[in-house]
């Protein structure tokens, strides 16, 4: 019995075949090849039903779609939501502890010797949110959605350019924080229409401890509980949560893309349909 040849493997998986299509065996070359001929062009018309669908009725990728859920669910619940640059300073960086002999060091796309593409959301909302405790009554729960840039190329669950939702909420009953961490899982998760998920500790290289959202086994979201030992830069000494989660990874997941490619910014793929048709 053989399989697809890895050329034939391939373009079945962008063209969005099953598991049960891409696992097929043969007993010759020829009965392969007339399969895949055979599969190929049911799959390619597919995806051209798929994006005239998109083009008359849908309108709007997946990943918007959701950025607007999301938007809607958190100022929902009394959550605000900021935008702020996407160029970060190198002292910003380095206040959470990302200098040169950091891990994620490396993983940063410099602009120039002082300037970089935010990898994380966080240094800017640390950086607003010293100024709104002063101003707002407490808690004071923010968000932000937009694009953070990391070099990384660790197979169909990780992008160069992702696009990161980032809640915290500050000034919190410190009894409270573990609840509310949970609740706030909760409100993202339902909001991308996923049921299937855990809450799990683990280790972050800039946090320490965090509680990841997991499904299956794939990370979505990463969440800490302060005071923290990073608040002590930003002269911030209030209880806290907040919770950062891969906009894309959501819709991967959601929508059983078999990379998380076809849910980002592309020019081979819309609302997860391959373009090369």
């Amino acid at each position: 019995m053989i399989g697809w040849t890895s050329v034939q493997r391939q373009r079945l998986l962008e063209l969005g075949a099953d598991h049960e299509q891409v696992g097929m065996t043969f007993q010759s070359t020829g009965e392969r090849n007339s399969a895949y001929q055979q599969i190929e062009y049911e799959l390619v018309g597919h995806g051209k039903e798929q994006l005239i669908q998109f083009k008359e009725t849908v309108k709007r990728p997946q990943l918007c779609l959701l950025e607007s859920c999301l938007i809607e669910a958190l100022t929902g619940v009394g959550f605000c939501q900021v935008t702020t640059p996407i160029l970060l300073s190198k002292g910003l960086l380095a206040k959470m502890t990302i200098t040169a002999d950091h891990p994620l060091f490396d993983q940063v796309f410099w602009v120039d010797s002082r300037k970089c593409l935010r990898p994380m959301l966080a240094p800017n909302l640390y950086f607003i949110l010293k100024d709104l405790l002063r101003i707002w009554p407490h808690p004071v729960s923010i968000f932000e959605i937009g694009p953070c840039f990391r070099k990384d190329t660790q197979g169909g669950n990780h992008m160069q350019e992702f696009t990161m939702l980032n809640l915290v909420e500050m000034g919190l009953p410190e009894k409270d924080c573990s609840a509310r961490l949970k609740e706030l899982a909760d409100i993202i998760m339902d909001a991308s229409g996923i049921d299937h998920y855990n809450l799990e500790k683990e280790s972050s290289e800039v946090y320490g401890e965090t509680v990841d959202v997991v499904s299956g086994d794939i990370e979505l979201g990463s969440g800490a509980i302060g005071p923290h030992v990073l608040d002590q830069s930003w002269d911030i000494t209030v209880p806290w949560v907040g919770i950062g989660f891969g906009l894309e990874r959501l819709v991967m997941t959601r929508e059983g893309y078999s990379n998380v490619q076809k849910a980002g910014r592309s020019l081979t793929y819309l609302n997860g349909v391959r373009l090369n048709l």
